[in-house]
């Protein structure tokens, strides 16, 4: 039996487009997007829908999440094969997300039997404590990369927790991202009206922002749309959760194992494509290293294979579609015009683009770090190899970034990398593994240009998607010393 039913994804009214297969351009189907009123309908029947859905006893909310888990599991295959074709992922990734979306779906169950508030003391006689109720209707905006994963971190904790959920997917993983979840919630027995899928561009996400309806946004996408989003919420005085781009370095100290650190290092730039907001986008290796490390993950770089993954069995996909790979290339393209050597790579058919190492000129005047590829996130397969000479070099370059995603320290003295990272403002710290890490028990965000911090996993989901309230309870009504005085005879009024 199939889990996706391709009639209910013509049900919105903001226009056709097709879901496309990156790596042959193939229409995979054929699908509605949502517009201003779609999104106003959405919001109305969520509100509508949430209130008896809060009042839902907890073993109700988590039993829908637990068969959500187990249909995600009993429906990989079909799940897979959306995600391998829609968005360019190899099998290994498809299996990545649904295993871990499986597991967020039942960590979430186990949201809703958590203790809620707590007993304050109070100078008054009165019980006074604390509890946590759903913040309402939350909006999730998701994008393309990781579409199942990055859409149900968000889904599954808001309506375990007592929410009604608008999603809105990338369009371009408008199936995978948006009406898997959809589908599988619905099978689960959710009640209608809680789980809403509106695939999208930008003016749906503003209609989506700026619903008075909704009262928490959960975006994850790029700095320069969550800032939009950010400043639009803002306005509207509701809370934006906001987890953006990053520029994330990976430091390989003088006394790495460069047989062990060359897996790790070769992962964290080119796992799908490098299109993942914690990609190593820096490798910052010590000098009496260097050029061994450009050499062997360059020589790594060159044993990749790049095609389709529905039809071959290759290490790398194709990137997103054609916009994605003008932006890599033309960074590619500049770093080297400016004399930066590429080491491997630098080269494209199609939506595929090799993995790429970018050195220092080896003759020419070219550097690395003053290059566009190594300052900005590049979100592709692209490595950039920095030297540095000493520890506080290290630290300088790490922290010259107005991202605060990811660090990976690379060293057989892990005493040492924690005294190093405690100078690294990060969000996510990783000694002796590389910068492309998530499970859904961890608290996950980033700082400065990267987010607002830990707002996605473990106990982040409850500060996330409730909000507290504050109550006091007297046994008899409480006495104030506003009293009525006796008026005298001819007192004024």
């Amino acid at each position: 039996m199939t889990l996706l039913d391709p009639e209910n994804w013509r049900t919105l009214r903001g226009g056709e487009a097709e879901a496309v297969e990156p790596a042959t351009g193939e229409v995979l189907g054929v699908l509605t997007l949502a517009g201003p009123s779609d999104v106003e309908r959405a919001t109305t029947r969520a509100a509508r829908a949430q209130r008896d859905w809060a009042g839902t006893p907890y073993p109700e909310r988590a039993a829908v999440l637990r068969r959500a888990g187990d249909l995600i599991h009993r429906h990989a295959p079909e799940i897979s094969e959306w995600i391998v074709r829609e968005a360019g992922s190899i099998p290994g990734k498809a299996e990545f997300e649904i295993r871990t979306a499986a597991d967020e779906c039942y960590e979430a169950a186990a949201l809703a039997h958590r203790p809620l508030g707590q007993v304050l003391p109070s100078a008054a006689p009165r019980l006074s404590y604390t509890s946590r109720v759903p913040a309402g209707v939350v909006g999730v905006i998701a994008p393309f990369n990781v579409p199942l994963v990055l859409a149900v971190r968000s889904v599954a904790p808001a309506l375990a927790l007592g929410n009604a959920v608008v999603l809105k997917p990338d369009p371009r993983t408008a199936v995978c991202g948006g009406h898997v979840l959809a589908a599988v919630f619905a099978a689960a027995g959710l009640p209608e009206g809680l789980l809403h899928v509106l695939p999208g561009g930008a003016g749906t996400g503003r209609a989506l922002v700026g619903d008075p309806r909704v009262r928490v946004i959960s975006f994850t996408g790029s700095t320069a749309a969550g800032r939009r989003v950010g400043a639009r919420a803002s306005r509207h005085l509701k809370r934006a959760h906001l987890e953006l781009g990053g520029n994330s370095a990976l430091l390989v100290l003088a006394d790495a194992d460069l047989d062990a650190a060359m897996s790790t290092a070769a992962w964290a730039s080119f796992f799908h494509q490098g299109q993942v907001c914690m990609t190593a986008g820096r490798h910052l290796v010590h000098a009496s290293l260097h050029d061994e490390y450009v050499a062997r993950l360059a020589a790594r770089a060159d044993a990749l294979t790049v095609g389709d993954p529905y039809r071959e069995q290759v290490h790398l996909g194709p990137v997103i579609d054609r916009g994605q790979l003008d932006r890599i290339d033309t960074l590619v393209r500049a770093a080297a015009a400016d004399g930066v050597r590429i080491a491997a790579g630098g080269t494209h058919r199609d939506l595929f683009y090799r993995p790429t190492v970018l050195a220092d000129g080896g003759t020419g005047p070219g550097s690395v770090g003053a290059s566009a590829a190594y300052g900005q996130e590049v979100f592709g397969p692209v490595a950039p190899v920095r030297a540095f000479h000493t520890l506080d070099e290290a630290v300088a370059l790490a922290t010259d970034s107005a991202y605060g995603l990811a660090l990976g320290i690379v060293t057989r003295d892990a005493a040492r990398a924690l005294d190093l990272a405690a100078r690294i403002p990060t969000g996510l710290l990783h000694i002796n593994d590389q910068t492309v890490n998530d499970e859904p028990v961890a608290a996950f965000g980033g700082l400065a240009d990267s987010g607002t911090g830990a707002r996605f996993g473990g106990d982040a989901n409850l500060d996330a998607f409730t909000e507290t309230r504050w109550t006091t309870v007297r046994a008899t009504p409480a006495a104030y010393p506003f009293q009525p005085r006796a008026r005298t005879k001819g007192a004024a009024r």
